[in-house]
């Protein structure tokens, strides 16, 4: 009798449990906690074997249970406007209702966000701290005004200028002296450089399992991306975290041996994702798309966790975390996708107008435009949230997706002609 092996799956499973589980026995077994944005820099804070919990992720959990409702009305009555992130509007009610929200969070020592994907979170986390009573550390990050520029052999951004990154990489040396002094140890620059090597076997297993969507036929059924996407939010520095995404790999790696695929209809139309995934209607976007054939075989969102540096080199580590796409100019941005839309074989694209996404809904018009012209493919767009769900119409995105397919078949037989 054969051993029976555990899915990638399950293990996403396990370690989903595993990490609320840790978090909140933290605080029991010493250590500290922090409440912190997602794209930190985490393994700072892993050498110092602090719990680190991230309010967007959970936010997204909540409103993927279909939670959010009570958070947000409640965030409305605290003063909080529903223009501003709906992440933020549920996270600052979950910490003044104190509820018994499964999975819950721990009472934060301190938080720290950096604000390389919008500058919302600074007031959202100078709140946190506030309500906490606790220490705010602030990552400051400057806007890359300038045309960086995009490889397109890697897909990938090309390094922003030095003199910004001396600029964060002096505050990662503020942190480092923050955090000996929250904890009362010393920074552990041996652990750090075996943090360092394990966030970046992560982050290369996450991007080479990723990247398997791009194949004809893809294995990979593309709204897995946003599945798998939540232990590269809070386990990057973890073996078992490289190790599901290796495990993700190789699964992906049977398929295409066996000419499978996770996507369990037909492969009529492949598709860009833009934006992040609207958490309260995920089962519905993905039946829209899957009666009609249509899958996402790129994305730019899964984009920002290849998060890859050389080990011991401060200087690519400060580059990596403030080069991220959200905080590059409008041309750095149409570039990467027009890439991503070449190498990932795309029929068509689908932008998510994010009500709570402010920076990107302001460039997302001209952006599209100006990457139609490159790619001279169809692309829709639909109003959305990522987890308010009265900012979201089943029959728009539907008909949307229809339009969309129409254009797609229309092109595939004007080019059969």
């Amino acid at each position: 009798m054969s051993e029976r092996r555990i899915t990638s799956k399950q293990l996403l499973q396990k370690l989903q449990i595993d990490y609320y589980l840790d978090l909140n026995k933290a605080r029991y077994n010493g250590r500290k906690v922090a409440w912190a944005s997602s794209i930190v820099p985490q393994e700072f804070m892993e050498v110092m074997n602090i719990a680190v919990a991230y309010p967007e992720n959970h936010s997204a959990a909540i409103a993927a249970k279909k939670g959010a409702l009570p958070y947000i009305d409640q965030a409305e009555k605290m003063g909080y406007s529903n223009d501003i992130c709906s992440y933020a509007r549920i996270n600052l009610a979950y910490a003044a209702m104190k509820t018994n929200e499964i999975p819950p969070l721990p009472k934060p020592n301190f938080v720290v966000c950096t604000n390389n994907i919008c500058n919302v979170l600074i007031k959202w986390y100078e709140s946190l701290a506030k309500h906490f009573k606790v220490p705010f550390f602030l990552i400051d990050v400057p806007f890359n005004h300038e045309n960086c520029g995009v490889n397109e052999e890697t897909s990938t951004f090309n390094p922003i200028p030095q003199n910004r990154i001396d600029y964060v990489k002096a505050q990662f040396e503020e942190f480092i002296k923050f955090l000996e002094d929250i904890c009362g140890k010393k920074f552990d620059y041996e652990k750090f450089n075996e943090v360092m090597t394990i966030s970046n076997r992560t982050a290369k297993a996450w991007s080479k399992a990723m990247n398997y969507a791009s194949m004809m036929p893809t294995p990979l059924d593309g709204f897995n991306m946003f599945n798998y996407m939540a232990m590269m939010v809070c386990l990057r520095g973890k073996k078992e975290s490289a190790m599901l995404y290796e495990m993700i790999a190789a699964e992906m790696e049977e398929n295409i041996k066996a000419g499978k695929s996770q996507f369990p209809g037909e492969q009529k139309y492949r598709i860009m994702w833009d934006g992040i995934a609207c958490w309260p209607y995920l089962k519905h976007n993905y039946t829209s798309m899957l009666k009609n054939g249509v899958v996402i075989s790129g994305s730019t969102y899964p984009k920002a966790w290849e998060i890859v540096y050389e080990v011991g080199n401060m200087d690519e580590l400060a580059s990596i975390y403030a080069g991220i796409g959200n905080n590059r100019n409008l041309a750095d941005q149409r570039d990467i996708r027009a890439v991503i839309q070449r190498s990932c074989k795309c029929d068509g694209v689908i932008y998510h107008m994010n009500r709570s996404c402010k920076v990107m809904d302001f460039m997302q018009p001209e952006m599209r435009r100006q990457i139609s012209e490159i790619t001279n493919i169809p692309f829709v767009s639909f109003d959305g949230d990522q987890s308010d769900p009265k900012n979201f119409s089943e029959a728009q995105f539907e008909t949307r997706v229809e339009a969309l397919v129409e254009n797609m078949k229309g092109n595939k037989e004007g080019l059969a002609q």
